[in-house]
């Protein structure tokens, strides 16, 4: 695990209640493109249900993370792109079952007209540092 710096609160800055606003670190960037809620055999996973559909983007961003040889731990940002905002909820329960409150990384969440096919409700992109 890369030695990573979180910065919860700078000065003037108001605290965050989900997310680490700075967080740094040196090694080797890893970067995750945006996941779906695709099974290994390419199908949705979870239709209309942000819940399940939530739980696989996670899965799916784990596969990835330790196909590069990182965890959860190495993650220094989230990107989460949603067709509602209601689905964060989802979001943050299934982020929560895999990152502790406390080593939470940078985050932006973006609300989007669309994603590449309707039935889907999220894609969350990655970022991490790996020692050198």
């Amino acid at each position: 695990m890369s030695e990573l710096t979180r910065i919860p609160a700078p000065d003037g800055v108001a605290p965050a209640a989900a997310y680490t606003h700075v967080v740094m670190g040196t090694g080797r960037f890893v970067a995750v493109s945006g996941q779906l809620a695709l099974d290994e055999d390419g199908k949705l996973v979870g239709e209309g249900d942000p819940d399940a559909q939530a739980r696989q983007v996670f899965e799916n961003l784990r596969r990835c993370l330790a196909a590069a040889g990182a965890g959860f731990d190495d993650v220094v940002k989230l990107t989460f792109f949603v067709t509602d905002m209601a689905h964060m909820s989802a979001i943050r329960a299934a982020r929560d079952a895999h990152i502790p409150a406390d080593r939470l990384p940078a985050a932006s969440a973006v609300q989007v007209a669309a994603l590449v096919r309707p039935e889907f409700l999220m894609e969350i992109e990655a970022y991490a540092v790996l020692p050198e």
